[in-house]
């Protein structure tokens, strides 16, 4: 780590473009030495040299393609054991493959891998780090999209969801560690994840594309006010707090030793 650095280092995933490298740039600017991982090289080494020059942290780059079991387990074994690591920002992902009748099930099942395996093994691999030592920080990187089927998209939105499932999980279980827990939901956001997944984000509205800086930022900013779940566009906090409390309602009927009136034979 840097000489200077009290806050140790941040591993970020899919940290070559995008949300992943602004988290790098924010965080690095935050103190944070880095971690970077992802499959492209080249971009990940001008990241570096860049952050190093402008802020003086310590960068050290990993080349891994997260649905390669060897890589992720490597990974792995990096994040559970290295004490300096203080923080995972659990970002790589794919979207895409909407269709669900003629999509190829091989791209359902690399999604899955990446957006929910490897998270869930990265993330599991950090809190054996974090919780013995009663603190670090979990970000994972959701989407609004795992709130909404309607909009489409079943499977990339389904691991969305499991990713905010996850996050809600971890904070009961954890209960009062010191630990930090953090789910992101991005609107739609200008990156190449759009490109890359074969549409056209200038197709959508411009009023619904947020800027990847200003998404970061936000993200972070819901970080320091220690939101669980932040919702990088929403404009009130309760409007989120109300959705919890009225599936909290459901709860005394979920478990019943009998079916519900309105089910039983006549």
């Amino acid at each position: 780590m840097s000489t200077n650095n009290t806050k140790g280092a941040a591993l970020i995933t899919g940290a070559s473009t995008g949300i992943g490298a602004t988290y790098a740039d924010r965080l690095a600017k935050r103190g944070y030495d880095l971690i970077l991982v992802a499959r492209d090289e080249a971009r990940l080494n001008a990241l570096a040299d860049r952050l190093r020059a402008e802020t003086g942290v310590k960068v050290e780059i990993i080349k891994a393609d997260l649905t390669d079991k060897a890589a992720l387990l490597k990974l792995e074994d990096r994040l559970a054991t290295d004490t300096g690591i203080a923080a995972l920002v659990n970002n790589a992902g794919v979207a895409g493959a909407n269709d669900f009748v003629a999509t190829d099930p091989d791209a359902f099942e690399k999604m899955i891998q990446l957006n929910v395996t490897a998270v869930t093994r990265l993330a599991a691999a950090a809190a054996r780090n974090f919780i013995p030592r009663n603190k670090g920080a979990i970000v994972n990187l959701a989407s609004v999209v795992g709130l909404a089927p309607e909009l489409g998209m079943p499977v990339y939105g389904a691991t969305k969801a499991f990713v905010t499932y996850l996050t809600q999980g971890l904070r009961v279980q954890f209960g009062d560690s010191a630990v930090r827990l953090q789910a992101v939901l991005p609107g739609a956001t200008r990156t190449e994840i759009w490109e890359r997944s074969g549409q056209d984000v200038n197709s959508l509205d411009p009023n619904m594309v947020m800027g990847v800086d200003d998404m970061v930022d936000a993200a972070l900013a819901g970080f320091d006010q220690g939101e669980l779940v932040t919702i990088p566009s929403l404009p009130d906090a309760a409007d989120w707090d109300g959705a919890l409390a009225a599936k909290a309602k459901l709860y005394p009927n979920l478990s019943r030793n009998e079916p519900a009136a309105r089910l039983r034979k006549a």
